[in-house]
């Protein structure tokens, strides 16, 4: 067995590999929906959360009667499997636009006056949600005074240097995958606490996801008396629950994935922190969240 690769290129690139070598592969932490959809293989199993996830959580906390959205996102895999999972989500709210940059992008005021132009006219509730990874600042949009129009902004969770720009939008609603103070379990606690100890800062989101990936691989040695033999893994681990900081996750039997909770949040500006803080709001249990099986099994 082993664990699969950050980015999602390198990943994708990976998958036929475990298929030739007949070796189980854990995905952590790259998003793209190919890796347990059409590029999936029975070898391939997935901790990390996926674009479709990272999407219709955030969906779910934006989906209300009387808001406009528009969205914004980088032109590749990543930025536009966001935008069409989030759409396939979206029952209640009306969505009327979409931008998509080039993800190097640095300026974004030609982007933020499109986005502007459709939704400054529109009554009610107005929001930009943002999909983005990576180069570029999008929250610079806000610099063309978003609030004389009405028009908030909403994105998913992030890292913790990437959410020092969210500082600066108290309130800002989204969904993230992991934030170290939203869960609570003896897992997580043990997780911050040893985290502090040992580097003195609290654990980031891919930190909690290379937990939650070796937490599956213990509960499938201990379920196969320690054989790592494919086969017998995949017999294992395929349905198994296990626990992660996040709580329990369930790789489900058609593709894979690991069926998990996500957490909408709203901003706090805690003086205390770098960052702005995601504090809960609820927690989006998977059967909430309806993720496609994509793969064709």
């Amino acid at each position: 067995m082993a664990i699969g690769p950050t980015s999602s290129g390198v990943a994708l690139a990976m998958l036929p590999v475990a298929e030739e070598y007949k070796k189980v592969l854990l995905v952590e932490p790259a998003v793209a929906d190919s890796i347990t959809g059409d590029k999936w293989n029975k070898y391939i199993f997935r901790t990390g959360r996926n674009s479709s996830q990272d999407a219709i959580s955030n969906a779910v906390a934006l989906d209300k009667p009387g808001v406009t959205i528009a969205t914004l996102a980088q032109d590749y895999a990543f930025g536009r499997d966001g935008v069409k999972a989030f759409k396939e989500s979206v029952k209640t709210a009306k969505i009327v636009h979409e931008e998509y940059l080039p993800a190097n992008t640095t300026d974004f005021t030609a982007g933020a006056q499109r986005l502007i132009d459709k939704l400054k006219d529109i009554p009610g509730r107005k929001v930009i949600w943002i999909v983005w990874a990576g180069a570029g600042n999008p929250f610079k949009i806000a610099d063309l005074d978003l609030k004389r129009h009405g028009i908030e902004i909403a994105t998913g969770g992030n890292i913790l240097p990437a959410m020092a720009s969210y500082k600066q939008f108290p309130g800002m609603e989204g969904a993230t995958y992991y934030y170290f103070g939203i869960p609570k379990n003896p897992v997580n606690e043990a997780l911050v606490a040893n985290h502090y100890k040992q580097f003195k800062t609290p654990p980031d989101f891919f930190t909690a996801g290379g937990f939650s990936s070796a937490m599956a691989i213990v509960t499938a040695l201990k379920k196969t008396n320690g054989d790592a033999s494919a086969n017998k893994l995949i017999a294992a681990m395929e349905g198994m629950s296990f626990d992660t900081p996040k709580g329990k996750m369930t790789f489900r039997k058609e593709d894979h994935r690991a069926m998990q909770s996500m957490y909408h949040f709203k901003i706090k500006a805690d003086p205390a922190f770098a960052w702005g803080v995601p504090e809960l709001v609820r927690e989006i249990k998977p059967e909430e969240m309806n993720v496609p099986i994509r793969n064709k099994r």
